[in-house]
């Protein structure tokens, strides 16, 4: 591969190296995305478009005609793709009635031919040239520098594969989330068990949020892939399931981890399913149970040292639902006096939180992280994923994130269940203080869902990402139910007189 500036130059040997292409660009394309391919014909315009279709359905057999007479034909995929062949185009303004805008708008555009609509394709789009060279193809590809940074990236994850043992492994899109990680799933083409990739770019720090840090320093959130190989070590070391690190790039942030399975602890419709929740509070109850070392050793050069989950995380984390829930809830922000009375009720409340048990947290113990393992016992039926972020702090912060799970409605009575499980497991281990812990709970419930309330409004309004807006009755409904602690009834107070109406 050559490159220059915003030009990659790469030399296909042949018509697997073409169709691998394909697969790459399916990992790199997002919605707004027009992929122009040219070439003369016999070129592997189709052949490279047919494999990207066939990644992006994850279906090697999908029936991918030609759309020489059709001119487009659409696709509803993960992102739904629109394939064009504008070599029978008789004018270059009947794309707009081929409906190009509105595709594009909505998913992906391939686009063979598109000289012959130069005119009426976007600027910003990817173009992709074509040429016989020997035996094989040589493909030139241009792009604005936002598309072509993904198109490096996911050649890179590439190159990092080619180079640890899966040389022309298969790439299927697994998973985003709401950070900068993806994950793939990674095939041999000579078979055997899947592995996960993970790709995890350093994160950006963003604009200073307090004392002149961003958000991801003073929340103590990982930087790199050094935090999760350190826990999932450890974790290892006392007998959990934690995915095995096969191999790591810790400049470039990729990590080839081992699959745990793809059952999770929903059933088809959504809903939580007891037996495994409580599994998970098994596992917890067990890992709230051991001592584990504030500084791991992940390299020869490199000792992870565990964050505290201190007052300043606590506190800025909570502050997400006065700066941005509250304005969303009634239409103007909070005033000064509203803003001290909070912060100041946070600081008497992390107060109480000075003799409340401490240890290690997995910080996201909820569905989206737990892998269920039916043939496996014990502790180790609960697959345990994306702990990146573990602290130190009160123990009772990850069974709020369990019991009140943030994207699944878990049921008072389930809810209450999960707890007494807790409470009867962790008194059988001997020297486990209920009445302190129960305090801490409802201090960890109401701190962690106030920073939900307030980040679901982010995700909206700054991030452009309405979906997560879905999640906040359930939110809501949580926080009231931590608000029934007689420690909560100051912050309960003042939700009320700051109108914030709970359910």
């Amino acid at each position: 591969m050559t490159a220059s500036g915003s030009s990659i130059s790469l030399f296909l040997a042949d018509d697997t190296a073409t169709a691998q292409l394909g697969e790459d660009l399916a990992l790199a394309l997002k919605i707004g995305d027009c992929l122009a391919l040219s070439g003369d014909l016999g070129a592997g315009k189709s052949s490279l478009a047919r494999a990207l279709l066939r990644s992006m359905a994850d279906d090697a057999e999908l029936d991918v005609p030609s759309p020489t007479f059709t001119l487009v034909q659409s696709y509803e995929l993960r992102i739904p793709v629109s394939h064009f062949d504008l070599y029978r185009l008789g004018d270059p303004s009947e794309l707009t009635e081929l409906g190009f805008d509105e595709a594009v708008q909505a998913g992906i555009c391939l686009v063979e031919w598109p000289e012959m609509a130069e005119g009426e394709l976007p600027k910003e789009r990817i173009d992709l040239k074509l040429t016989h060279e020997g035996d094989g193809r040589r493909v030139a590809i241009t792009a604005p520098a936002k598309q072509m940074a993904r198109i490096e990236r996911v050649l890179a994850l590439r190159a990092f594969l080619d180079s640890h043992g899966y040389r022309g492994a298969q790439r299927r899109f697994l998973t985003g989330d709401a950070s900068l990680r993806a994950y793939e799933s990674i095939y041999r083409r000579d078979g055997g068990d899947r592995v996960i990739l993970m790709d995890w770019p350093r994160l950006p720090e963003g604009p200073p949020v307090l004392d002149g840090k961003p958000y991801p320093k003073v929340a103590h959130l990982a930087w790199d892939a050094y935090p999760f190989v350190a826990i999932a070590n450890i974790l290892r070391e006392n007998g959990f399931a934690a995915p095995e690190i096969f191999a790591a790039d810790y400049d470039q942030g990729i990590l080839l981890i081992e699959d745990l399975g793809a059952d999770g602890v929903l059933d088809g419709e959504g809903k939580p399913i007891a037996e495994r929740y409580r599994a998970g509070v098994a596992c917890l109850a067990h890992l709230h149970g051991l001592s584990i070392p504030r500084d791991i050793p992940v390299t020869p050069d490199h000792v992870h040292h565990i964050p505290d989950f201190d007052r300043t995380a606590m506190k800025m984390e909570a502050r997400l639902l006065l700066d941005w829930h509250l304005p969303w809830k009634r239409g103007t922000p909070a005033s000064d006096e509203e803003r001290g009375d909070y912060l100041a009720i946070w600081d008497k409340l992390i107060d109480q939180l000075d003799d409340a048990e401490k240890n290690l947290l997995l910080r996201d113990m909820h569905s989206p992280n737990i892998i269920w393992r039916a043939q496996e016992k014990g502790i180790k039926r609960i697959g345990l994923i994306d702990f990146q972020d573990a602290m130190i702090g009160p123990t009772s912060y990850d069974i709020a994130s369990l019991v009140q799970d943030a994207r699944v409605t878990i049921e008072r009575d389930l809810h209450d269940q999960l707890l007494a499980d807790y409470l009867a497991l962790r008194h059988a281990q001997g020297g486990f203080d209920e009445a302190k812990f129960l305090r801490s709970w409802a201090i960890m419930s109401a701190q962690r869902n106030c920073k939900l309330a307030g980040l679901w409004v982010r995700l909206l309004q700054r991030d452009g990402k309405p979906g997560y807006l879905k999640h906040m009755p359930r939110t809501l409904a949580y926080l009231a139910i931590a608000f029934e602690h007689e420690a909560l009834a100051p912050l309960r107070e003042w939700c009320e007189k700051a109108g914030i109406g709970l359910i």
